[in-house]
């Protein structure tokens, strides 16, 4: 029962990042058929993240309410909507009012299922899980790619796109058995375990409580960054192929695929290498190839190389955000760990949310070729936040 339901968990994770790489790739496309401003697409993605800000912060609720399997239903069925709506959307108009939905249902998704596998599944499980997301974004631009390659428009991406959501749909749908047991099967567990009702955590601690704790705003600037580095490259990456590299559309997807792929293939790595390399060696390992793909954008170099470094960004991103993730605990206590994480999450969503729009109104009044520059100081930041906190912990450790 464990091991279908972590499948059916995997390619639910699949679903959340199907859509992720969208927007990027396709709106090159996008941009001339709607006659909108080119930084426009950052408005769409602010709404997209908007949304999956919302629904992360109130998933808890529906979360005890439903089950993480009926959520979890609910939620990709609301973006296989979505997305069929945009691949039918008439005016730009229409981008925002199908954003909404496609954001609500993926904070609701992201949320419930990492919250399930770091209680229920061994750690490794949380590297393959975001390695299952990195498999749906990698595809997003293949399909892309295929179908520009083909004369087809960008509208029927989208639609295959929400086929595929609609049978992962089904596919959850007919696992909600295997939801129900495993809540049953841990609810007799803590009972045999716990006889006596376990005591309640007190609901009068300040919301903002955990800003108190020692290195917490040092590790959210880690989160802030990192999914401001992986969303612009997402987002813009293809921009930045077509208008400062010269590429065409279907090149720039193809090659946008190989960036998922870095993060996709890095994750599976990783889930091995966390067995015998710590969590705070990946992060800096992630951080500091990051860096190196970034200069190597910056630097005049042969085509193929911008290639590499694409592929270079993607595998610095792997193992950066599971690890970070899975350090909770240790950095804060188990006691904080699960508030942190709602903290940690949130600023996670702010900073895809919020840096990707930046750089999209800056480079359309610039230029996108200042998109690697943008990378290499969200690297950076990420890499002196993260050694800082590695040296506050170290020193509550040992204060001697």
């Amino acid at each position: 029962m464990a091991t279908l339901l972590l499948i059916v968990i995997y390619a639910s994770f699949i679903s959340l990042g199907l859509p992720d790489s969208l927007l990027g790739v396709s709106w090159p496309l996008m941009q001339p058929y709607f006659k909108v401003p080119f930084g426009f697409a950052g408005l769409v993605s602010m709404t997209i993240s908007g949304g999956t800000i919302v629904s992360s912060l109130l998933s808890s609720r529906a979360l005890r309410r439903f089950g993480t399997g009926k959520v979890t239903a609910i939620s990709v069925l609301m973006t296989a909507v979505a997305l069929l709506g945009i691949s039918l959307a008439p005016s730009f108009a229409w981008l925002f009012l199908l954003a909404l939905p496609l954001g609500l249902g993926a904070g609701a998704v992201d949320s419930g299922l990492n919250e399930y596998v770091a209680e229920h599944y061994a750690s490794r499980h949380m590297s393959w899980l975001h390695c299952f997301w990195g498999v749906g974004a990698l595809s997003g631009p293949l399909i892309m790619s295929r179908y520009t390659a083909l004369g087809e428009s960008w509208r029927t991406t989208y639609r295959t796109i929400a086929i595929i959501q609609f049978v992962l749909v089904a596919v959850i749908g007919l696992s909600l058995p295997l939801w129900g047991k495993a809540a049953r099967a841990k609810a007799a567990l803590a009972t045999e375990k716990a006889p006596v009702a376990p005591e309640k955590r007190s609901e009068e601690q300040s919301l903002l409580a955990p800003l108190k704790l020692g290195g917490i705003k040092i590790a959210l600037v880690s989160f802030l960054f990192y999914c401001g580095a992986e969303a612009s490259m997402g987002l813009w990456g293809a921009s930045f192929l077509v208008k400062t590299k010269g590429l065409d559309a279907a090149t720039a997807a193809s090659w946008v695929s190989l960036f998922y792929g870095g993060i996709t293939l890095g994750r599976l790595l990783s889930g091995f290498v966390s067995m015998a390399v710590k969590n705070k060696t990946l992060i800096r390992g992630g951080e500091l190839t990051i860096i190196a793909g970034a200069l190597i954008l910056i630097l005049p170099l042969p085509a193929v190389f911008t290639l590499v470094a694409f592929i270079l960004i993607g595998l610095g991103c792997a193992p950066i955000y599971p690890s970070m993730l899975h350090e909770t605990p240790r950095r804060f206590g188990l006691d904080n760990a699960q508030t942190v994480m709602g903290f940690q999450m949130a600023v996670a969503y702010i900073g895809s949310t919020c840096l990707p729009p930046l750089f999209g109104l800056i480079a359309s009044n610039t230029t996108t070729a200042l998109l690697p520059f943008f990378i290499l100081f969200y690297a950076a930041a990420m890499l002196l936040s993260s050694e800082k906190l590695n040296s506050y912990l170290a020193r509550r450790a040992d204060p001697l």
